[in-house]
């Protein structure tokens, strides 16, 4: 655990260093590099191997695909309370996302001529559920929910299995109640590759979502280009922001919620106002950890990954919110603070506001898809939403008068940029 304070004279150094240490070393690349050339060249082959390398699962092209018959099967092996809490699940991540779905338009513009935008879906869409150590039965929510309102027709899931080569129930069964049927129990780099490039029993899709370890985060960044990528949520991240209104037993319960992901590399930050307010948490971190069920992956993370800063006022605390750009942003604090800290912080995947919020609920049922970008994407990125499953098109329609009325401002333009063909083709129209 590192502990800091704003008024430190290397403050900003020290942030920094924290910060960087979120970016992949290069034992990572190199590794990911490789295991994404043998994909490309061996396809199915390759596939299979780094499957049965990293994920004991022997499996043949032919196993690869999970049949009808076994997502029926884990539905009905569900006990009722968690069909249940899937289809409540459903239900808040659909009525969240219809409200920010982008809706075609048209309008004149100064010429007088019909401009506008029409959104189309992407037509082949890959997503990638994490079910290693932590099978995420709600990220199968957070993406195809979305893919689905957004009407991708082709929507392609890859997700681990384990030596059993069986897929956790709860999650076949979030996919059966979405409406997914091409399932590929595949995961990691090799998933990535298969996805991006295609293989004989995996065909390529236009753009990959979903979030991952740091290899699958890597992955997406190197085959970017050759498809598209929603971002790169990487393992999970948290901060708090804490006053003397804060309930210490609450903040130490989110702070080790998070840290529970299980790769090691998750970060979870704690800014309190006072000494005395940060002194309470982590008195109670250190009771909680202790009955934690994946305590060694959460010892790891306090060890490694945590930061304690003293920030005593709000605008100290989102000035460090805003240089860390968290992925999930806890505010307990008084109403106004929080209430001023939600306008300054710029730079946040998600922000839970007040004490009876916990960033669990944005994993699971609140609404918004839990896929924000993480290791300070924030500063330029947002959480996924269903305008990332479409594609945007612009509308230009000019007629005779309105090309008559654009003609002498391109005119300059064209001896501006000496380009005479652009001039004379919108001349010739006017003549």
């Amino acid at each position: 655990m590192l502990r800091l304070r704003f008024s430190d004279r290397n403050f900003a150094g020290a942030l920094a260093a924290f910060c960087r240490e979120t970016a992949v070393p290069a034992s990572i690349a190199t590794a990911v590099t490789d295991i994404l050339t043998d994909v490309r060249k061996e396809g199915d082959a390759a596939v299979a191997r780094y499957a049965a390398k990293f994920d004991g699962a022997v499996l043949r092209p032919r196993d690869f695909a999970v049949r009808p018959a076994e997502l029926k099967a884990a539905a009905r092996r569900l006990p009722a309370a968690e069909r249940k809490a899937l289809a409540a699940a459903e239900a808040s991540v659909a009525a969240f996302n219809r409200r920010n779905q982008p809706r075609d338009w048209t309008g004149r513009n100064p010429h007088g001529a019909r401009v506008g935008e029409k959104f189309d879906p992407i037509r082949r869409v890959g997503l990638y559920v994490p079910g290693g150590q932590v099978p995420l039965v709600s990220t199968v929510l957070m993406t195809a929910v979305l893919a689905r309102l957004a009407g991708c027709p082709e929507i392609a899931v890859c997700t681990p299995a384990p030596a059993s080569g069986r897929i956790a129930d709860g999650l076949l069964a979030a996919l059966e109640l979405v409406g997914i049927t091409e399932i590929y129990r595949v995961g990691g780099v090799q998933a990535i590759g298969a996805l991006a490039y295609g293989t004989a029993t995996i065909p390529a899709v236009d753009k990959i979502f979903g979030p991952g370890n740091a290899y699958v985060c890597e992955a997406k960044r190197q085959v970017f280009g050759t498809v598209g990528v929603d971002s790169l949520p990487g393992p999970s991240e948290l901060m708090v922001i804490a006053d003397e209104t804060a309930r210490p037993d609450f903040a130490a319960a989110d702070l080790l919620a998070q840290a529970e992901h299980g790769s090691g590399r998750e970060k979870i930050q704690l800014i309190g106002a006072s000494a005395r307010v940060l002194d309470a948490i982590l008195a109670e971190v250190d009771r909680q950890v202790r009955t934690t069920g994946r305590a060694d992956s959460v010892r790891r993370v306090l060890a490694d990954g945590f930061l304690v800063i003293e920030a005593r006022s709000p605008a100290q605390a989102a000035a460090v919110a805003n240089a860390v750009a968290p992925e999930h942003l806890q505010l307990l604090v008084r109403p106004a603070s929080a209430k001023a800290l939600t306008k300054a912080v710029t730079t946040a995947g998600a922000i839970m506001i007040g004490n009876f919020t916990p960033t669990a609920l944005g994993d699971f049922v609140a609404g918004p898809s839990h896929v924000l970008p993480t290791a300070g994407a924030g500063r330029f990125l947002s959480g996924l939403r269903v305008a990332d499953f479409l594609r945007r098109t612009s509308l230009v329609e000019y007629d005779a008068r309105s090309v008559r009325r654009a003609e002498p401002t391109v005119a300059a333009f064209a001896a501006m940029e000496r380009l005479d063909a652009h001039g004379r083709s919108v001349k010739i129209r006017t003549t």
